[in-house]
């Protein structure tokens, strides 16, 4: 697809591109774009790693046998 054509449709292309999921390719100079979606990263993808920090059930942790840690 040319600028040009892009430039005439953008709103209908750029809705074509949402709803369908496929990528538009233009080309300008020479040069090829690509308009794709971009999905929303995962919360969890975002989480960074903290060393030290205990991972598992808050219960393991409640029923623990602490007596040989214990000192009165």
């Amino acid at each position: 697809m040319t600028v040009t054509k892009l430039r005439q449709n953008i709103f209908k292309i750029l809705d074509q591109v949402i709803e369908t999921g496929l990528p538009v390719i233009v080309e300008r100079n020479g040069k090829k774009l690509k308009i794709v979606t971009v999905e929303p990263a995962s919360k969890l993808e975002n989480l960074e790693p903290h060393p030290g920090t205990i991972n598992g059930d808050p219960e393991d942790l409640v029923h623990m046998d602490w007596s040989e840690e214990w000192k009165p």
